[in-house]
């Protein structure tokens, strides 16, 4: 690695987003830490790597397990010497009506898409005071800023993620350190695997099951016109590669139009926009 050459850390890398995110960086010369929970996973991107001789490193990091992430974050660091980069991607949405959802399932989905994201950053964040410098990019969501039917769950995650960003800005600021928020819209990855969601919304006996099957066949058809992951990557990209990166960047044509009509729309309007969107 060259004294100039950017040091990134992905969380998440195994597919989707994090995946193409770490392979985009890579490509634009990031000496590149593909983290993830089970390496097996990192096959395909290692092979990526060798063929287009890329700078990809893979590391097992599971967000939820506090010593894992204290030992990968101090394994790179001691491989490094810095990092400069920090994508916090890890994390998956939770489907169902929220009186469907146990509360194991809640805590779950809280574990991961929030408090993972804490713990990694909070590993991180003595590093980059002491280098004077860094960019932390937290991968949100539209729906960090709107809710849908049978999100409640995958959106609270979000809107928490949206707070605690912006409030961390402020602290991390006079440390030459950024914080930036990416919101996707619809990306064409299978959100509404079984795997994803809770059993009871799956049950015809749920008083939700109608709601469930709505929103399932109004999120297929926005699926159509879904964005792919690697749209996410490039926006990724053109954060961190200004100085003077915004707090927020929108990834996706339709995340773009939600959110203009949210700002225009009274909240019964937009209400009434999204039942019809989603059914």
């Amino acid at each position: 690695m060259s004294e100039n050459q950017k040091v990134s850390v992905v969380t998440g890398s195994s597919s989707g987003i994090g995946y193409e995110t770490a392979l985009t960086l890579a490509r634009n010369g990031f000496e590149t830490y593909a983290t993830m929970r089970n390496t097996e996973k990192g096959v395909s991107l290692s092979s990526i790597a060798e063929k287009e001789d890329l700078s990809i490193k893979i590391v097992q990091l599971d967000v939820t397990d506090q010593n894992s992430v204290k030992n990968a974050v101090e394994k790179i660091h001691d491989e490094s010497g810095k990092i400069d980069i920090l994508i916090n991607n890890a994390g998956y949405g939770l489907v169902g009506a929220l009186e469907d959802i146990p509360m194991e399932e809640i805590k779950s989905q809280f574990e991961t898409n929030f408090y993972g994201l804490i713990r990694v950053t909070q590993a991180v964040l003595p590093i980059m005071r002491r280098q004077g410098s860094g960019k932390i990019v937290n991968i949100s969501s539209g729906a960090g800023r709107f809710g849908f039917p049978t999100g409640s769950i995958y959106v609270s995650t979000k809107f928490a993620v949206e707070g605690l960003s912006e409030s961390l800005a402020y602290e991390v600021e006079p440390f030459g350190i950024k914080i930036i928020l990416v919101e996707p819209g619809v990306i064409k990855t299978n959100f509404f695997n079984a795997s994803n969601t809770t059993k009871k919304s799956l049950n015809p006996d749920s008083p939700y099951f109608k709601v469930f099957q709505n929103m399932e066949s109004g999120f297929s058809k926005m699926l159509e016109n879904g964005s792919t992951p690697d749209l996410v990557a490039k926006t990724v990209l053109e954060a961190i590669s200004t100085d003077a990166p915004k707090l927020r960047y929108l990834a996706g044509n339709d995340v773009k139009q939600l959110l203009d009509g949210k700002k225009n729309m009274s909240d019964e309007d937009f209400f009434n926009m999204m039942k019809q969107n989603m059914s």
